[in-house]
């Protein structure tokens, strides 16, 4: 028996009337999710448009589903694109903002003073050859620059030497907690 639609159109069940109802349903919901309602809305008709204008002789829901959902997808990609293209991501009011000084506050410098500290400490205990690796490293020199420098036979004489060195270096900082 075929019931009748708010439209006054028939809707014989598994008909492509009913099955482009239930998908716009679907195609809305899944929409909406991921943008505003409205929007949603409008994507479902400009989706259903298309699926009536260029795959009309595909009538079975197995087959609109996917391509439905793979074509909304697209027209949600462009619908960000013009919205922040507009600047409709970007308005914010000026009052509703929270602006910081720039300053940190007293309890984040003295934790910072106090790691800062922490680390000079731990360097301090390293011996000669990793400081100084380490000075090269702060100074953006390659590993093969600190090769030359350090004048090691092998690239991978200095990658064991680093590998140790950072090693030691949390060692160094592990026993410092303990202290």
């Amino acid at each position: 028996m075929a019931s009748t639609s708010a439209e006054g159109v028939s809707q014989v069940p598994g008909s492509r009337e009913e099955i482009l109802r239930k998908l716009r349903e679907r195609i809305v919901a899944f929409a909406a999710s991921r943008i505003q309602r409205d929007a949603a809305e409008d994507l479902a008709q400009d989706v259903l448009m298309l699926l009536d204008q260029k795959y009309g002789h595909l009538d079975r829901l197995e087959d609109l589903l996917p391509l439905s959902l793979k074509i909304v997808r697209y027209l949600m990609l462009g619908y960000r694109r013009k919205a922040r293209r507009r600047g409709e991501f970007t308005k914010v009011s000026i009052d509703k903002l929270q602006m910081t000084d720039g300053r940190t506050d007293a309890l984040t410098a003295i934790l910072q003073q106090e790691a800062r500290e922490h680390v000079a400490e731990a360097v301090a205990m390293l011996g000669e050859r990793c400081r100084k690796l380490l000075a090269l490293k702060l100074e953006g020199k390659s590993f093969a620059e600190i090769q030359n420098v350090l004048g090691a036979s092998s690239i991978n004489t200095i990658y064991t030497w680093d590998f140790r060195c950072r090693q030691q270096l949390v060692e160094n900082m592990r026993s410092l907690e303990k202290k």
